[in-house]
């Protein structure tokens, strides 16, 4: 129970992150002005850079001549309302705004409607893609293409429905896309810094790439040889990476604490069979004394440690995916079965079986037939 639960739990968690981190595109990185580590040094606080300016953001999309698709992202807030009619959300939106490559390079795709159109995007036009969840919530089984909604205090014309992805990606369905234009135009508060999102054609070319980009963006920001970079280069896949190697540790770790168990599981059944040797003295006697070898023994006491090792294996792998799937979805994790790990609880009940029942199966078959009659 306590192997195949930990092992169960932590599949459903990795199950959760890789869905939760697919919908950041396949093949692509960004260039930001702050660090995307898991920092639990320094308060928490990540690197912060100067703020990269939508000029630059746009000189480098005119100016990188690989094949690759460029979009040019302003994270505007996460709180907002949207509102058709009488009806609203929760003061949960984010709205983002970006340009006509924002579905390659973020790995969604429409439900309904289209995208941005080039005249939309250059005159930052008062259009929205949104999310199915708002979809669901204002519109219920409407057709919103082309209806009027409120964000805000602006009013804007949808044009597209982003397909759902669920609870596991970032922030759920819960999000609008207008033109970057735009948000440039509503946002005029802050300290803006746009980031840049870069989606190649194929992994192989990942890597060369992103040198590409690193130095064509270092000529925007006018660094020369001596200066260091003073922005960041965040690949798609890298947090999940580091995700991953955490939960490798924690494998490792659950792994331990279940073989620990079930040593002292062995201990305890080796036991168990030893003090059955004792009690069926007689009974061993009686069937040598009418042919049994003893390897008939042995095989008898083996079978007996092996079976009892597989009831409890059975009861243990039911109970852990209980327990494994219950903390998982306590997390918001995935309901997974880890038929491999089940598999290798079977095989290593069986093994356990085999390990703490030889000594108590051996012992058995070298009792000498007179003197196990005449026990007790």
């Amino acid at each position: 129970m306590a192997l195949v639960g930990i092992l169960t739990a932590i599949e459903g968690i990795r199950q959760f992150t890789n869905d939760a981190f697919a919908d950041l595109g396949a093949n692509s990185f960004t260039i930001q002005n702050r660090g995307e580590g898991l920092n639990f040094g320094n308060g928490g606080h990540r690197k912060m850079y100067p703020s990269i300016t939508y000029d630059e953001a746009e000189r480098f999309k005119k100016t990188f001549k690989l094949p690759v698709l460029t979009a040019i992202n302003l994270d505007v807030t996460g709180t907002a309302v949207a509102k058709y009619g009488n009806q609203k959300t929760n003061p949960n939106i984010s709205i983002s705004g970006s340009n006509e490559n924002y579905l390659a390079t973020s790995g969604k795709k429409l439900s309904f409607g289209r995208n941005f159109s080039a005249s939309e995007l250059e005159h930052g036009a008062n259009v929205v893609i949104i999310g199915n969840e708002i979809k669901n919530k204002l519109f219920k089984n409407e057709d919103p293409v082309n209806k009027s909604l409120f964000i805000g205090n602006n009013k804007y014309r949808i044009v597209g429905v982003i397909a759902s992805k669920g609870s596991s990606s970032f922030g759920g369905d819960k999000f609008c896309i207008i033109p970057v234009l735009k948000a440039k135009q509503i946002d005029t508060v802050r300290n803006l810094s746009f980031t840049i999102t870069i989606k190649v054609g194929g992994p192989g070319a990942l890597d060369a790439t992103i040198g590409e980009a690193t130095s064509l963006f270092r000529n925007v920001r006018s660094l020369n040889i001596a200066n260091t970079n003073d922005f960041e280069i965040t690949r798609s896949d890298s947090i999940q990476q580091e995700l991953s190697g955490q939960l490798l540790g924690i494998t490792i770790a659950g792994f331990a604490i279940g073989i620990i168990t079930l040593i002292g599981a062995a201990i305890g059944l080796m036991n168990i069979m030893l003090v059955s040797v004792t009690e069926r003295t007689r009974e061993i006697g009686v069937r040598k004394a009418i042919g049994a070898t003893p390897a008939v023994i042995r095989k008898q006491f083996l079978i007996e440690a092996i079976v009892i090792c597989l009831i409890g294996g059975v009861a243990g792998i039911i109970l852990g995916m209980a327990a494994g799937n219950g903390i998982s979805y306590l997390i918001s994790g995935a309901f997974v079965i880890p038929y491999g790990w089940l598999i290798f609880a079977i095989l290593l009940c069986t093994f356990i079986g085999l390990i703490s029942g030889y000594y108590p199966a051996k012992k058995a078959s070298k009792l000498d037939p007179v003197e196990a009659l005449r026990y007790e």
